[in-house]
């Protein structure tokens, strides 16, 4: 890589360039359990052969040019928040850290715009978009360590989704240097019929077709008024038949997150209720449409057999809803876990919770199999899967964490799921990717791959399912 390290210097400037050992091992993997838990292991975990940190548009292409002439692999890298194994480093690689374009390029209050570096921190992009009482409305769990252009390559959904649209809902126009060097803006128009989408090119991408380096928001003015309700199902079937009844009805709570028993145990200890699932929404916007929302929830979810439970339990979501443990820890008192989100028209998704429950309390070592719905849309709804298993032997994790995934994945897929919602495929996916593209679908995105990148050389092994 010495050479390339050079060429590199060379165009982009020596200060840009790392292949010091610190750096390299910091750029390994992004938050992806599995090479977390190998790392903790002892295990080894390759680095890549050197890291670029460009500061502008013309320091992507210069470096995309050089990785082209020369066939060397070229990953990019947001700010490391993926969890699905879009990051897979190799001595012989560029890795292209993003995290130095991170200005915000315009904020325009008129026309409800924002244009960011695709490496800006995404909190830091609603921070300067709420100085002007404006909210770009997508709140990742992963806000404070996740980048702007991340968000679009995973195809990201936020927490307030089913009333702001999830990442493609949001986005104005996407920038992007391509696999031969050439520079692209992708979106121009409010709206537009001048062809194919081709942002959708660049949405979930994941590096595989390009390096986006911008994305211009379309914003929302900040609500002025919030408030909370708190429901009880018998179980998590009739809590998906309140919600259906809800979106059918034309109401679009920001957040819809229904909690089975399990997750009520052990995320609201102090609000549970023998056991039933829990509906938990929060309402935005002009005061009277939140009291006329408040007012149609407690009738729909009456008429559906809910039972009104204590909005204190949203509030202290609200708070806490983005603390997560670290994978290290868990792993140093015996855990493996992850979550897994998949997506279920209304028919499939009672069936598709049952099976994936069961299939996970299978798994020898499993201690927890539950879930909770995040995300809700006229004709289905998400189902966000969470399994821990526990073992003495540090070895088991490992089979017993893809066993988690795959119980969950073939559940998903029998019943006509979704088996991606919104952190993307990774390597995590790819193997079924076939139930939602169709073997023809496969073919073709990989016929688009080789059109765009036909050396493989944009994070090669990542999402594209082995031929």
């Amino acid at each position: 890589m010495s050479s390339i390290a050079e060429a590199l210097a060379s165009a982009i400037g020596a200060d840009r360039v790392a292949s010091d050992a610190d750096t390299l091992n910091a750029r390994r993997y992004d938050q992806w359990a599995v090479k977390h838990l190998r790392d903790w292991r002892g295990e080894a975990v390759p680095a890549p052969g050197c890291v670029v940190r460009p500061q502008s548009v013309e320091d992507v292409q210069k470096v995309v040019r050089l990785a082209a002439e020369r066939c060397v692999p070229l990953i990019p890298y947001g700010l490391g928040s993926g969890v699905c194994g879009g990051i897979e480093p190799t001595p012989d690689a560029i890795l292209l850290d993003m995290s130095a374009m991170n200005r915000v390029r315009f904020i325009d209050s008129d026309d409800l715009l924002a244009s960011f570096d695709a490496g800006l921190n995404g909190m830091e992009a609603e921070e300067a978009v709420a100085a002007h009482g404006l909210t770009i409305g997508h709140w990742p769990q992963s806000i404070a360590i996740s980048s702007v252009g991340g968000w679009v390559s995973t195809r990201a959904s936020g927490q307030f989704s089913t009333a702001y649209g999830n990442i493609e809902d949001i986005i104005h126009s996407i920038e992007a240097v391509l696999p031969n060097g050439e520079l692209v803006t992708l979106g121009k128009a409010v709206r537009a019929a001048a062809g194919p989408d081709l942002r959708h090119l660049l949405m979930g991408a994941e590096g595989t077709m390009g390096v986006i380096t911008g994305v211009t928001f379309s914003l929302r003015a900040k609500a002025p008024h919030r408030d909370y309700s708190i429901f009880y199902a018998n179980d998590m079937r009739a809590g998906f038949e309140a919600q259906r009844r809800i979106v059918r009805a034309d109401w679009r709570p920001p957040v819809m997150r229904q909690y089975d028993g399990r997750e009520v145990r052990r995320l609201f200890r102090d609000y549970e209720r023998d056991g039933k699932a829990m509906l938990l929404m929060v309402h935005e916007g002009p005061q009277a449409r939140v009291e006329a929302e408040l007012a149609a929830m407690r009738e729909i979810c009456a008429s559906a057999g809910l039972e009104a439970g204590d909005p204190m339990a949203a509030k202290q979501w609200i708070e806490k809803r983005n603390h997560v443990p670290s994978w290290r820890d868990m792993f140093e008192r015996g855990y493996v876990a992850d979550t897994v989100e998949i997506s279920g028209r209304w028919s499939e998704i009672g069936a598709i919770y049952d099976d994936s429950i069961a299939a996970l309390n299978a798994i020898p070592g499993v201690i927890n199999a539950s879930a909770h719905s995040s995300h809700v849309y006229r004709s289905g709804i998400n189902l966000y899967f969470s399994f821990a298993a526990t073992f003495e032997d540090s070895a088991k994790m490992e089979p017993a964490y893809f066993a988690g995934w795959r119980a969950i994945m073939e559940a998903t897929a029998k019943h006509g799921g979704g088996v991606a919602h919104h952190h993307g495929a990774g390597r995590l996916r790819k193997p079924y990717l076939h139930h939602d593209l169709g073997e023809n679908g496969v073919a073709l995105l990989r016929r688009v791959k080789d059109a765009l990148d036909p050396e493989g050389m944009m994070n090669p092994g990542n999402l594209i399912p082995d031929a």
